[in-house]
């Protein structure tokens, strides 16, 4: 019932346990645990899609994720359907629906395949010569079809209604593959004591265990092993066994991204189980145990439905009990595709021939195919196909011969030998070397905690690669502090020992044919093309890689690059290592938008954040305005008040009486460690060592380049720990900033970074009155002007709950920062209230804070800073220390650029006519009368109408402002010029007597 392919007795799912699912709009059964691929391939369906380019038939390949040909639509629904999905990667699931893709109109009649009757025309890199002449005719026909003909499948257009998932995990050691070697390392690791996690691709645990039927562990079935061990690992409390778990990019630190298919394979799943999960996981040490690819043969129409890779056969047959063909060739230049014959042989399977290019192979495997009976040609080679729809027949001439033989077949296996996984090695940045006799690239030198054990190393034997990985597992596990006494000893045994191999284009497939030998099936790319890239002048491997797209497609050249590359190193008469070899990029598979953002989609792709103040404030009516993420209380209108009206009672109650404002959303960042403040002294332009405790710094931040990055007030707590504030805006990059330069440049300092933005509520008081509404609340702290004067910090109690009391000003007023655990932020907000309120005092908003600000010549990056601002442009060259060797930037201010005369600088303006407010970006020029095109001097920075002055004030760029101290300039407006006067930045209390009352 589950496909006339399937074989009695072989392979290990249940019979009894079945699903149904549709392709093509045809029904077909399959069991539980049956990929798309292994149920088609038991319905006797080797078609499954058109390639690329040429629209060539194209069938089941492989039986894992290096699949290049099988790409189908999945869907459930209308709106849960992906494309490009891996037939050989997905599992079947009850009501599934499956489609073809890149035909019309439909799968066997496919009119896109005229293309291979134009084949000629279509050339590698023809897209580089065509397409331009008429030059009109780019946009209304060249780009419209080139757009239509791209990609593979159709983006769904639906709404994803699934969920995903995302979570950080932390481990001693993380061990990628869960074969035989990736389960020996596990288990060593783990019996050591370490904290393990294992993750594959696969639903199942066994790696090439699932087809390999001949090992035997400790005389136990290979499979049967290492589902044993398996689920002794995850009886064991220091162990998480992930499945259906790829490991997608190996990033820096040991940071390993790994993408769980979570419910892909249910056919209801629930709605509480997200789709996919995105797991983030820093290792302190790392095993990769990723196995080896098995290649195809390069020779002409080896890309025909029905070629399938030797070992994808195995674990048809082996694993899913499904036979690929009834009457089965084989090519191949490596022994392993032997043991796929002998296997389908003993299951009753007709084998026509063995080909094997190679004039000796392994003589064990030879006596053992004979012995069966199988027919076996070395020294030969297969130099055609036939076939339509599926291959029919191979032609077989012996090496260097004219003379061929026709043979009959309705699948053909085929196997040039192993390539070491090294994809993830290679995202570590780790160094690959060359084994000139065996033709690999392998491990060489590590950069990261990491070690590559089994196939993937290069180790061959089975006994080796054992022994090799439990070395491996109980050594990064004793490397972490792991002190278990467990030791373990496997004894492993199988059939026959691999030899052989071969990279390039097989005979039939040389120089001097044209035919389509394919090295890259899912971009169409044969030999010849590799070839023609050479004769066009691409040298360089990579050069080559783009000319012909191979490796580009989204088997990111799996299958096809050592093939590609050797044909490239025999055109240019060099090594291999000489030409070079493509860089590994990750995700090693591709992975879905919703596994890599997922919950930030919809109204949490860009979320709101609000300070725990909020609810009242939003309770007293303030209006917000958007600052970054986050709510700001923008101002407090009272009934009948505009924006005007209560900016402006806001702005002289805060100078008259008090003001209180929400500052929670200012960046704070714990600075902690012995090296915290030579740290700072080299991020900050200003010296830091000699700040003592409990007092406070402005600080101007740098980039490399020398301008104007960030700035904030810190506040030092302890010899070891200070207390850093930034912009609201500039927070997340300014944290970046110094994380990156304590982990690339300064690594050698002792010193912990965190953000504790949300960890601190703000509450700022400011005012005459300042000191009497915050005193009463305070516990353990002094606050008279000796004891705690500006620019002090110090640790205690308000109300009852913890607080870093600063006593610093953004409005040139007396002003305490009220810091306090967030969860207390509201209630301490509204003790304060409590105490503001009857004295007259006033909860402020964003917009008053800016005029305050500016009244007193106090500037806001990002604002008054447009990225090409030095700190002496800002007037703020004091804070430059002149004793400093380095820091951030310091060359960079030294740039003759950045010193020269006439730069632009931070100026004030005050217009001729007080009552008109400029327009911030407003342009300014030395004459209004100027023809067209004027010389523009700079722009307006800042402006505002002050209540407290009674008339306008403004900042301004301007190009060597402060020699144009007390000059007119003028600002020019589609409707008027407005006269501007160049005046000091201080407007307001310009001894600073205030801020010290």
């Amino acid at each position: 019932m589950s496909g006339a392919n399937r074989i009695a007795g072989k392979g290990r799912l249940t019979p009894a346990r079945t699903a149904r699912f549709t392709f093509d709009n045809k029904t077909y059964h399959a069991l539980e645990g049956d990929t798309v691929a292994s149920a088609l391939l038991a319905n006797g369906v080797h078609l499954l899609g058109r390639s690329f380019k040429y629209h060539r038939p194209r069938g089941i390949l492989s039986a894992g994720p290096e699949e290049p040909n099988a790409l189908l639509d999945i869907s459930r629904d209308t709106a849960r359907r992906q494309p490009n999905v891996r037939a050989s990667v997905q599992e079947v699931f009850d009501g599934m629906v499956a489609s073809s893709q890149n035909r019309w109109p439909s799968l066997a009649f496919d009119i896109g395949s005229v293309n291979n009757l134009l084949s000629p025309f279509f050339a590698a890199g023809f897209y580089y010569k065509t397409f331009m002449w008429p030059k009109s005719a780019w946009k209304s026909l060249y780009e419209p079809f080139i757009r239509r003909a791209a990609g593979l499948g159709v983006a769904p257009t639906e709404e994803d209604p699934d969920h995903y998932a995302s979570r950080y995990a932390h481990c001693d050691v993380l061990v990628v593959g869960a074969g035989i070697s990736g389960l020996s390392a596990a288990l060593a690791a783990a019996e050591a004591g370490a904290k393990v996690i294992l993750c594959d691709e696969q639903a199942e645990a066994g790696g090439a265990l699932r087809f390999d039927i001949s090992v035997k562990v400790d005389g136990t079935d290979g499979y049967d092993w290492a589902q044993a061990t398996v689920a002794k690992l995850q009886a064991m409390p220091n162990v998480q066994v992930l499945t259906r778990t790829t490991a997608f990019g190996y990033y820096n630190h040991n940071f390993i991204g790994l993408a769980e298919r979570v419910t892909d394979h249910i056919a209801r799943p629930s709605k509480d189980l997200p789709r996919e999960r995105l797991w983030q996981v820093r290792a302190k040490r790392v095993i990769l145990a990723t196995g080896a690819i098995e290649r195809h043969m390069v020779f002409p129409n080896n890309d025909r439905p029905g070629i399938i890779l030797a070992s994808a056969a195995r674990t048809y047959l082996n694993h899913y009990g499904v036979a690929v063909g009834a009457k089965v060739g084989v090519y191949t230049a490596h022994d392993s595709a032997y043991e796929a014959a002998f296997d389908l042989k003993k299951s009753g399977v007709s084998i026509a021939a063995i080909i094997d290019c190679r004039p000796r192979p392994g003589e064990a495997v030879v006596t053992q195919a004979r012995a069966l009976g199988i027919e076996v040609l070395s020294g030969y080679s297969v130099i055609n196909t036939s076939g339509n729809l599926r291959i029919s027949s191979m032609t077989v001439a012996r090496n260097g011969s004219s003379s061929s033989r026709k043979i009959a077949v309705d699948a053909l296996l085929v196997s040039a030998g192993w390539t070491p996984s090294v994809h993830l090695f290679s995202q570590s940045r780790g160094k690959l070397k060359f084994e000139a006799d065996k033709q690999r690239f392998l491990p060489g030198t590590y950069v990261q905690d990491c070690l590559s054990v089994g196939a993937c190393n290069g180790t061959d034997g089975l006994q080796a690669a054992i022994e090799e990985s439990l070395a491996a597992g109980e050594l990064m596990a004793r490397a972490t502090g792991a002190a278990g006494d467990g030791k373990i000893g496997l004894n492993a045994e199988t059939a026959f020992e691999w030899t052989g191999g071969m990279i390039g284009a097989a005979e039939g497939a040389g120089p001097e044919t044209s035919a389509k030998a394919f090295v890259d099936f899912q971009h169409d790319v044969c030999a010849k093309d590799i070839r023609l890239a050479v004769r066009e002048g691409m040298h360089s491997i990579e050069h080559i890689k783009r000319f012909t797209t191979n490796g580009m497609a989204s088997d990111q050249g799996k299958l096809s690059n050592m093939h590609g590359l050797a044909i490239a190193a025999e055109m240019l008469g060099r090594d291999i290592p000489q030409v070079g070899l493509t860089t590994f990029r990750a995700p090693y598979t591709p992975v879905t938008y919703g596994t890599l953002i997922s919950h930030s989609r919809g109204d949490h792709f860009d979320p709101a954040r609000k300070t725990a103040i909020h609810p009242w404030e939003e309770a007293h009516g303030a209006i917000f305005e958007d600052v970054g993420n986050w709510k700001r209380a923008w101002f407090y209108p009272r009934a009948g008040e505009t924006m005007h009206h209560a900016v402006n009672r806001e702005c002289k109650t805060v100078r008259d009486i008090a003001g209180v404002f929400d500052a929670s959303t200012l960046g704070k960042i714990e600075v902690v460690g012995p090296d915290a403040a030579e740290f700072l002294n080299l991020i900050y332009t200003n010296a830091w060592d000699t700040l003592k405790p409990g007092r406070c710094r402005y600080g101007i931040m740098l980039r490399e380049d020398g301008f104007v990055y960030d700035d904030g007030v810190v506040g030092r707590l302890a010899e070891d720990r200070f207390h850093v504030t930034t912009t609201t805006g500039g927070a997340p990059r300014v944290l970046n900033h110094m994380e990156d330069y304590l982990q690339t440049e300064f690594p050698h300092l002792k010193v912990w970074l965190t953000s504790t933005t949300e960890q601190w509520a703000v509450i700022a008081v400011q005012g005459p009155k300042a000191r009497e509404i915050v005193e009463p609340l305070v516990e353990g702290i002094d606050l008279s002007n000796e004891a705690f004067p500006h620019m002090s910090v110090a640790e205690g109690k308000i109300c009852g709950v913890p607080t870093r009391l600063f006593r610093v000003s953004f409005t040139g007023e007396v002003g305490y920062e009220i810091n306090v655990p967030a969860d207390y932020g509201q209630a301490v907000w509204e003790a304060v209230w409590a105490r503001a309120e009857p004295l007259g005092a006033c909860a402020y908003g964003t917009e008053t804070m800016h005029i305050l600000r500016a009244e007193k010549g106090y500037i806001i990056v990002g604002q008054d800073t447009d990225g090409t601002v030095t700190p002496d442009d800002a007037g703020l060259s004091w804070a430059v220390s002149k004793k400093k060797t380095d820091f951030v930037g310091i060359r960079g201010l030294k740039r003759p650029d950045l010193v020269k005369d006439g730069r632009k600088q931070l100026v004030g303006l005050i217009t001729k006519d007080p009552k008109v407010v400029l327009e911030e970006g407003a342009q300014i020029v030395a004459d209004p009368n100027e023809p067209k095109p004027m010389t523009m001097l700079g722009h307006v920075t800042s402006a505002y109408w002050s209540e407290n002055l009674g008339r306008s004030i403004a900042f301004a760029l301007v190009a060597g402002g402060r020699e144009r101290m007390g000059k007119t300039l003028y600002v020019p407006m589609p409707d008027k010029t407005i006269s501007v006067e160049v005046a000091d930045m201080v407007f307001f209390d310009k001894e600073g007597g205030r801020i010290n009352g």
